[in-house]
């Protein structure tokens, strides 16, 4: 049996290095133009190629983001884009423009493309005419039942390679192609620049009372009518490797990188969980509880199941629910003395408990029983961002350790 690929999203260089160490067996990033996620870090061509070079020396596979609806204008550049892209070895294309796939055919005949979420493949038909024209990968509308999904692993060839979404946020409209955003703030969300207006609060007002704000009644502070659940399939692994898919996608170019990291390695190690034992396979509440200790909002399964209804949306708020916070990220640990440097997140205090949070095996829980900063000075307190700092380990840690404790 194959195993499913883990494909997780990387915002920026060390997102890609997190998600690589905590499990991923791809990565996906944006370059500078041509993604749909512009307000995220994004990566120049110098972090591009380092991204590329660190994942392939893990054994790990690139994909590059070309993913937007695009206008004339952006055509213009695109073919010394997909050609510099391609020379640095980027493992993968996603696109949904037919334009811009006879751009990167014409420029890189061998590149591997893969066809973005935004082209909105619902159907067995369409995936067979995409594979016929060269598309290796289909990553399939959000909006499919996994008995959809079944059929058309069934009913397309073999070598078509099936990505679905596994975690993450969901878009209101139709596989993130949304017209919301453009009507309401002038940002085009088809082309990289969403505002996200489904996480808006919203009110009811009359054509001849204007001002007059009439809620649609969810609680005091407004509806938000708009505002879905964000995905989460962690609890049914054996059903979605059932599907007969290539590949499970993490959403979340723009979350922090110890969301990618706590995500990441809760569901690599659901999955081994089941590769080892299949027939035997319990799922462990612990791999929910850890994705819970990242920013999520309430989670929901989708259209996997069932069309949502509307216990698919959250009414109430926009908020993320935040119960932890990532304080610390381990950069080198000394065997002989127990040490390591730790470069602060967030403001970490002598005498507190902190989760250690490797990347293989479970967390440990210990106090910070003292700290020095760059110069060797004991200090009670790591106030400035990303400052460093050394203290003693319980245990041994490694590169990319995390340190986190749970909010107030």
């Amino acid at each position: 049996m194959k195993k499913v690929e883990l494909l997780a999203p990387a915002g920026n260089l060390e997102k890609l290095k997190m998600a690589v160490n905590y499990g991923a067996d791809a990565v996906y990033m944006g370059g500078e133009e041509y993604g749909l996620r512009a307000y995220a870090d994004n990566f120049s061509e110098g972090d591009m190629k380092a991204g590329i070079d660190y994942a392939h020396a893990k054994g790990k596979r690139v994909y590059l983001t070309m993913n937007i609806i695009p206008h004339n204008e952006d055509l213009n550049d695109m073919p010394g884009y997909v050609r510099s892209v391609s020379e640095m070895g980027i493992d993968a294309v996603i696109l949904s423009d037919p334009g811009v796939y006879s751009i990167v055919k014409e420029i890189s005949p061998g590149m591997e493309i893969h066809l973005s979420t935004q082209a909105n493949n619902t159907n067995w038909s369409s995936a067979r005419f995409w594979f016929e024209h060269g598309v290796k990968r289909i990553i399939l509308a959000r909006e499919l039942s996994l008995k959809e999904v079944r059929e058309i692993r069934d009913k397309t060839p073999g070598d078509l390679e099936l990505e679905i979404f596994i975690h993450g946020a969901m878009c209101i409209s139709y596989s993130g192609r949304c017209l919301l955003s453009n009507y309401m703030a002038g940002r085009d969300s088809n082309r990289g620049l969403c505002a996200h207006p489904c996480r808006w609060k919203y009110y009811l007002m009359e054509e001849k009372r204007p001002g007059e704000y009439m809620p649609v009644y969810e609680n005091e502070r407004g509806t938000f009518i708009y505002n879905s659940k964000d995905l989460c399939m962690i609890e049914h692994i054996p059903e979605m490797i059932g599907a007969g898919v290539s590949s499970f996608k993490i959403e979340g170019r723009m979350k922090s990188s110890y969301y990618v990291a706590t995500v990441v390695k809760a569901y690599r190690e659901a999955i081994d969980s089941y590769y080892d034992n299949p027939t035997g396979y319990r799922f462990n509440p612990q791999w929910f509880d850890e994705i819970s200790k990242a920013s999520h909002r309430e989670f929901t399964t989708g259209f996997y199941f069932d069309k949502p209804t509307g216990e698919g949306q959250i009414y109430h708020t926009s908020s993320y629910i935040r119960e932890y916070d990532f304080i610390g990220m381990v950069t080198s640990y000394d065997r002989n003395t127990g040490i390591a440097t730790v470069e602060q997140r967030n403001r970490m205090f002598t005498g507190e408990e902190v989760e250690v949070v490797r990347p293989k095996g479970p967390f440990f829980r210990q106090v910070i029983r003292d700290m020095k900063n760059a110069d060797g000075d004991i200090i009670d307190v790591a106030p400035h961002p990303q400052m460093t700092v050394s203290m003693p380990m319980d245990q041994e840690v490694e590169e990319f350790t995390m340190l986190r404790r749970k909010g107030e």
